[in-house]
């Protein structure tokens, strides 16, 4: 009964240690329009501790991560990306930070939008 009882317990104490994933995969939508917006947005979420690889796409505005879920979350890494400019499903930049942008990456204009297509 004693060795039942100190098995389950290694059992459970061993998946509490592997409850968080350090090869997190996850996309999120970014709004960007050209390859300027491409280097900040990556560089923002790299910058973000524990985040491992950072792509996003200029066509599908898909931001794609690898970060490791015990030293970041979606959310620390969506804010640091509204803190350079640009939106996400869930944030909005601030008007100082989308105010920041070069003209160039207005992505809130139409005209802008237009001139990238």
């Amino acid at each position: 009964m004693k060795t039942i009882l100190i098995t389950f317990t290694m059992l459970f104490a061993g998946t509490l240690s592997y409850g968080q994933n350090k090869n997190a995969k996850a996309s999120i939508q970014v709004d960007g329009v050209c390859m300027m917006c491409k280097k900040r947005i990556e560089k923002a979420s790299i910058k973000t501790k524990g985040v491992k690889s950072a792509v996003w796409n200029v066509d599908t505005h898909e931001l794609r991560l690898i970060f490791d879920e015990n030293k970041t979350s979606i959310g620390q890494i969506e804010s640091n990306v509204t803190a350079v400019g640009h939106d996400t499903k869930s944030f909005v930049a601030s008007k100082e930070a989308y105010g920041s942008l070069y003209p160039c990456c207005k992505y809130r204009d139409e005209s802008v939008i237009q001139d990238h297509k």
